[in-house]
């Protein structure tokens, strides 16, 4: 059964999966995604469903616990210089890629180098203090790096440090068919429907994953996803909306998992990312930005939409991260926004296109802010899109506004410096601002937590004055479990971690 790209909250009876549609056995562990990841490249990727399929697939050089602390991964120990400009890694031995290939620390100087320099690459920013990578054993390598990063070892805990097989990288299409060392193993992919994965035997922790087949399934509806689940089709499922907290918790065969996320939603703004979107009041003049944020009643959407459950935002670090800026959440001053649209000449109504993800919590927000920003004479014009397209069209400049969110990262570089410094990977509105560039850099350069939370307070500060993106809420990741799983962990990076999960016969 392939699921529709939109679906309606109205209808989730008869959108069910069936049993016999997935003709699953019973070491088949079925997992609810909110939307179709991307590319399954770690170099290209950048959605958060991509994430959960990395994490079963691929195997990183470091991982984080369960309380955000860097643990060992295919790196099973390492040292920084005094300087902090030299990282040495020494690597866990035995480990073989899911084709026959051996790991060792040539893998991971291909696989740095090529996230530095494969065109269109997302890593670049990430590792943008990598100046090159040196093999001085065959389990040893060494990271010499242009300057100290203090956020190095955190961005290898994700797609950044993840590790393919390298002949099959250079020779094959890595998003149809990557390779990598992780305990299950690429199958089959059909785009909207389904990813499928199997268990690798020769995996070196083999012992400690009890499933003979991981799938995912994209839907993008939150009440389909957990209709299925409630009927048996899913055994997980990540984003349970807040409005059906209460109806997990009040089934007697489903448990309720939460955490409070690093993740944040907000409005891209495309300041200059090529012409066609950018010649706008919107993009040229922060004012009419600062008034669009100014029309906006934050802990309304947060009431209205999520019954109180997430928390507004100005900032991409959420209370749960040490660097919180003690900022307040702007309050909605209507007169105030007018004010600075005249300001800024703009007549009104003023319309702004904005890309919409096509789920229903998306739509409902978007059509909350479309009624709030009306007020101050501004018009949203809604455009609906599947969520990997919005991405696209974010990345290559066909947008005004778009609302995006980001999973969170357990250090702060890993929430703010891609999105915001002017050679950003993820900066999809190409916002700019050498100040900015230089607080950013800077906290890098130290690991002292007063330091760098006083760097990024001032970017957050500049930042809610020239709002190149516009902070809405930071979300909680709320998971939705069958209780015939067990060993579930909710993790605050938002991740299943398969490890240590079964199923009761």
């Amino acid at each position: 059964m392939k699921f529709a790209p939109r679906l309606s909250a109205c209808i989730p009876a008869l959108l069910l999966l069936t049993t016999a549609s997935l003709a699953h056995a019973e070491s088949t562990l079925r997992i609810g995604l909110g939307s179709d990841p991307d590319m399954l490249d770690p170099a290209t990727a950048r959605t958060y469903y991509g994430r959960f399929v990395f994490s079963a697939m691929c195997e990183r050089l470091v991982d984080v616990d369960q309380h955000l602390q860097i643990v060992p991964g295919l790196a099973k120990d390492w040292t920084f210089s005094d300087d902090g400009k030299t990282l040495t890694m020494n690597l866990r031995e035995g480990v073989t890629f899911h084709d026959g290939e051996k790991f060792d620390a040539a893998a991971v100087k291909f696989n740095i180098e090529r996230y530095l320099t494969l065109p269109g690459s997302l890593r670049k920013s990430e590792l943008s203090s990598v100046d090159s990578v040196e093999v001085t054993a065959p389990y040893t390598v060494v990271f010499h790096l242009k300057t100290a990063d203090a956020a190095l070892l955190m961005q290898l805990t994700d797609r950044a440090g993840t590790i393919l097989a390298p002949e099959a990288t250079a020779k094959g299409n890595v998003a149809a068919h990557p390779v990598c060392s992780g305990p299950y193993e690429f199958v089959s992919r059909v785009q909207q429907d389904r990813i499928v994965l199997k268990r690798f035997d020769n995996y070196w922790n083999k012992g400690a994953y009890h499933f003979d087949k991981v799938v995912f399934l994209p839907i993008p509806d939150a009440s389909v996803r957990l209709a299925n689940l409630r009927a048996g089709d899913l055994d997980i499922t990540e984003g349970i909306a807040a409005s059906d907290t209460a109806t997990v918790k009040g089934d007697s065969n489903l448990q309720l998992a939460s955490t409070t996320g690093l993740g944040y939603m907000g409005l891209t703004i495309n300041v200059g990312n090529g012409t066609a979107n950018t010649n706008t009041p919107l993009a040229k003049d922060a004012r009419v930005r600062q008034a669009l944020s100014l029309a906006i009643d934050r802990d309304a959407i947060n009431q209205v939409v999520f019954q109180g459950q997430y928390t507004p935002a100005n900032q991409a670090f959420s209370p749960a991260s040490p660097y919180h800026a003690d900022i307040p959440v702007p309050k909605r001053d209507i007169e105030k926004a007018k004010k600075l649209l005249a300001e800024a000449g703009v007549k009104t109504p003023l319309t702004i296109d904005f890309l919409v993800a096509n789920n229903p919590t998306s739509q409902q927000v978007a059509q909350v802010l479309q009624a709030m920003v009306s007020e101050a004479g501004i018009n949203l014009n809604l455009q609906m899109t599947e969520y990997a397209t919005l991405l696209d069209r974010q990345q290559s400049g066909a947008f005004q506004m778009s609302m995006s969110g980001w999973s969170g990262r357990p250090d702060p570089d890993g929430n703010i410096f891609s999105f915001l410094s002017t050679k950003g990977g993820l900066n999809d509105g190409k916002y700019s601002n050498p100040k900015v560039d230089q607080w950013l850099q800077e906290a890098r350069l130290t690991s002292d937590v007063a330091q760098r939370k006083a760097l990024y307070k001032q970017v957050v500060e500049q930042e809610n004055i020239d709002d190149p993106l516009v902070y809405l809420y930071f979300e909680p990741r709320i998971f939705g479990i069958s209780k015939k799983v067990t060993g579930f962990v909710p993790y605050a990076d938002g991740l299943i971690r398969l490890q240590g999960l079964a199923l009761n016969k």
